[in-house]
């Protein structure tokens, strides 16, 4: 029970992190992206949306990290091993992602000449876009890896891997390629309700095209899923998971037609509840199992004692944390500082 109630708390992080840092990385996808008239302005949008948060985001993956080494030490041990090639560079594209993302803001030319960026900003907002497309790809995949039993563990902690490696298989790459595109829908909606005017039509038509793509990686994944993951495949349409799978499916309608009937208030809330029921049905599906087919919640599980400091002790930590993020994003996100187009912009975005 103890195990089970830590492997919670994990996904529940896991859950945190994807819609609040995912939408961060979809951010920086659509600054790449950005074209037309009014490329600066959304730029601009996106600076402003993020410039606040985006590092306290990451307090999520900390924990989620912190949460594996302590309550499941051998899960973490043999992920270490066989995933340590796309985690590191998973850090290395945060690293250079954050870096970016300053240094563009403070350069030279950027400071003297707002809105109108030189060539070292532009190079700096090159690496910033790269490094937010290429990171939740390896996020994707380093989650397709676990699930379809790319890697083995046997006696002792030591891992094998047969063939290819697990992260370059094929429902890897799909699922890299889904991360992706989650990311870019979860920022285009938050981008679309946190503008207005011309700027938010931009965003809104982006959403619907990253929605689209959302829909377009799923009808690749479930048929990998099938095939190379079938543990997985039943675990979706057991008893346990399929509940929460179809709020995730009805959450997505709704945040399609919310889009299409220009609410983007109720689009973030239903795109919210998206990502986190599709997240939690995996666990929920992937459950018991932390690494497929040998590791599993209880098999990699520390001692009770640890278990139950770690869950004890969890409560007061988010008494101080929750507060904090909750202050951070009232001063920052509460106020009504919607960006809107420049005047006398015109045109598509």
């Amino acid at each position: 029970m103890p195990a089970d109630l830590a492997a919670g708390l994990a996904l529940a992080a896991l859950i945190a992190y994807a819609v609040l840092a995912g939408a961060d990385f979809g951010g920086g996808i659509w600054d790449a992206l950005a074209r037309g008239p009014r490329r600066d302005a959304q730029r601009d949008a996106i600076a402003h949306a993020m410039g606040p948060v985006w590092e306290a985001n990451h307090v999520w993956l900390i924990f989620v990290v912190v949460l594996l080494f302590t309550c499941f030490p051998r899960a973490y041990a043999a992920l270490s091993v066989a995933l340590f090639t796309p985690f590191h560079l998973v850090l290395l594209g945060i690293i250079l992602r954050g870096a970016a993302f300053v240094f563009r803001a403070y350069s030279p030319q950027s400071i003297r000449r707002p809105g109108a960026p030189g060539r070292q900003a532009r190079r700096w907002g090159a690496v910033f876009g790269a490094a937010s497309v290429i990171t939740p790809v390896l996020l994707g995949m380093c989650l397709g890896a676990v699930s379809a039993g790319g890697v083995h563990v046997g006696a002792g902690g030591v891992v094998s891997i047969a063939g290819a490696a697990p992260w370059l298989r094929p429902l890897s790459l799909a699922m890299g390629g889904f991360a992706l595109a989650v990311c870019a829908y979860l920022a285009a909606v938050y981008l679309a309700n946190e503008t207005e005017g011309a700027l938010r039509a931009d965003f809104r038509r982006r959403a619907l095209w990253a929605g689209t793509a959302v829909v377009a990686m799923s009808v690749l994944v479930l048929p990998l899923l099938r095939a190379r993951a079938p543990h997985l495949w039943h675990g979706l349409l057991s008893a346990r998971a399929w509940p929460v799978i179809a709020v995730g499916v009805t959450a997505a309608l709704l945040s399609g037609w919310a889009l299409w009937r220009h609410r983007p208030r109720l689009a973030r809330t239903a795109t919210v509840a998206q990502t986190a029921c599709l997240l939690a049905g995996w666990g929920i599906a992937q459950h018991p199992y932390l690494i497929y087919p040998d590791v599993t919640v209880h098999t990699a599980a520390a001692g009770e004692a640890t278990l139950r400091f770690v869950l004890w002790s969890t409560p007061f930590g988010m008494m101080l944390l929750l507060p904090s993020l909750g202050w951070l994003f009232r001063v920052f996100k509460g106020e009504a500082m919607r960006l809107t187009d420049a005047p006398g912009e015109g045109g598509a975005g």
